[in-house]
């Protein structure tokens, strides 16, 4: 970074923000310096408040540091620059082109459910076969909304009692929130969610606080309905390259059947289920 890539009298809140970024990420000043090519001099300039870098620079340290685009724009206002990255909401007309395509993604996926969530598991989007197949079990226009997938997994008046092995999926969905949490940093708001679900009963305090977070390329589920257990797996998908908040923010998920028993009894339940 040149010097006249640099300012003064910073705010020291930058400063404070990029310390706590780099010590998430583990990573010290000489780790930054060498993966961004700014000197290691510079980079403790910033961080003491002795000298503010220009906006270009600030967000090659931001990429090195993988951090959300939110906080993006937070470390932007923090140096005194506009944000770079909308926060209009998922629905807005700049949004369009991605819902769109968001739309004919769960359409294609008919019959078996598809759904998009925010950040914080709440449903934005399903195509049709995803209320009528979790009709099959619970009665969801009785539900509140907004729709929290957590939360319907996790109450006994939801999903919880046609979970096979409840506990097993209860724990590997706690993992999957830290594994998942955007920039794998677990905010307030996802914490606030995460004490909800620790208020279920039998849920179990050692769940928040995930030793190992296992990795699989897909996710499994297994209902029971009927005597019969209806075995599925999950894949997740993001939005690749986001330019904006929102599009970062959201989680795509199918739901596939793991084999040709659950494939036919699916069809089943969903003709019992009736038209969408």
């Amino acid at each position: 970074m040149k010097s006249a890539d640099l300012k003064t009298n910073m705010t020291p809140n930058l400063g404070v923000l990029l310390r706590h970024w780099r010590d998430l990420r583990g990573r010290s000043q000489l780790d930054l310096s060498l993966d961004t090519g700014i000197s290691q001099k510079q980079i403790s300039f910033v961080e003491s408040g002795r000298s503010v870098p220009g906006r270009q620079t600030l967000m090659a340290i931001a990429q090195a540091l993988d951090i959300p685009l939110r906080d993006r724009n937070n470390l932007l206002l923090a140096a005194g620059y506009a944000p770079m990255f909308s926060e209009g909401a998922w629905d807005s007309a700049e949004m369009t082109g991605v819902t769109k395509a968001l739309k004919r993604m769960l359409q294609q996926h008919e019959p078996f459910p598809a759904l998009v969530m925010d950040r914080y598991w709440n449903v934005l989007m399903t195509n049709d076969a995803a209320p009528r197949f979790f009709g099959c079990f619970i009665d969801m226009a009785a539900r509140q909304g907004p729709r929290n997938m957590l939360h319907l997994m996790f109450d006994p008046q939801g999903m919880r009692p046609f979970v096979a092995n409840w506990p097993d999926v209860a724990r590997s969905l706690f993992e999957r929130v830290y594994r998942e949490s955007i920039g794998r940093v677990v905010d307030d708001k996802t914490k606030a969610l995460l004490a909800e679900l620790l208020a279920y009963p039998d849920a179990k305090s050692e769940w928040k606080n995930p030793v190992v977070i296992g990795f699989m390329p897909t996710i499994p589920l297994s209902f029971i309905k009927e005597d019969r257990v209806l075995n599925y797996f999950s894949m997740v998908t993001t939005v690749g390259t986001p330019q904006t908040v929102a599009a970062q923010e959201l989680r795509i998920e199918c739901m596939f059947p793991a084999d040709e028993a659950t494939e036919i009894h699916h069809a089943e339940f969903m003709k019992a289920a009736g038209s969408p």
